[in-house]
């Protein structure tokens, strides 16, 4: 399998440059090898998100990690960065000679301006309407700050810090983390019940109760 992931990288690493001098500036190919969890990311050509070779994936990548070999082609989904921007994403999961799902190759296109000079338009010619709120997406590069940002999207969605929750909201806590697909990652346990500070016995717990309760 190894052989048949390195050549698949090999060839797209110049596949990667191509795609983004075709779209310009506006446009970053960020290629995942997820063999390596922590550094997934190989190569990136453009710079919409800012991240480097040795960077780790997203909350994006999580959720095609998770999935696994039944991961499906995400295109032209839109979401936000951290500082207010609007990217069109396209990603793609990628496969070794037996099906194994070994990373993803994800273009992402910066159409905050497109969307601003649309917004004007729709404006003026009074067919505006209210857009649904776009769901940020943390593209650190790093799993620790990934795992936080998606612990805070759901202290936020409960108004209250994991620290003030009593065992309930911390399950559906878990839950939202095991949905977003971070136990998909090795060492998740560990990297989780350090954020929330619970025992990894009572992560554990709570991981069954999920799973039993579906």
């Amino acid at each position: 399998m190894s052989d048949s992931a390195d050549a698949i990288f090999a060839a797209l690493r110049p596949v990667v440059a191509g795609i983004a001098a075709t779209f310009g500036s506006a446009c970053e190919v960020v290629l995942h090898d997820y063999r390596d969890e922590e550094h997934s990311v190989v190569a990136v050509a453009g710079d919409v998100t800012g991240r480097r070779a040795g960077d780790a994936m997203s909350q994006i990548g999580l959720r095609v990690l998770a999935a696994g070999d039944e991961a499906t082609n995400e295109v032209n989904y839109l979401t936000r960065t951290a500082d207010g921007r609007t990217l069109k994403c396209s990603t793609l999961p990628l496969r070794d000679g037996h099906g194994v799902l070994i990373g993803a190759l994800c273009i992402n296109v910066d159409v905050t301006v497109l969307h601003r000079a649309a917004a004007i338009l729709t404006d003026l010619a009074g067919t505006a309407a209210a857009a649904a709120p776009l769901g940020a997406t943390n593209f650190s590069g790093d799993l620790d700050q990934v795992v936080s940002a998606l612990v805070e999207e759901a202290e936020a969605a409960r108004g209250m810090p994991v620290a003030a929750m009593d065992k309930h909201d911390r399950l559906e806590v878990v839950r939202a983390l095991h949905d977003a697909g971070v136990f998909a990652l090795r060492g998740a346990p560990g990297r989780v019940s350090t954020r929330l500070g619970i025992s990894r016995a009572a992560l554990y717990n709570d991981l069954a109760a999920i799973r039993e309760n579906g």
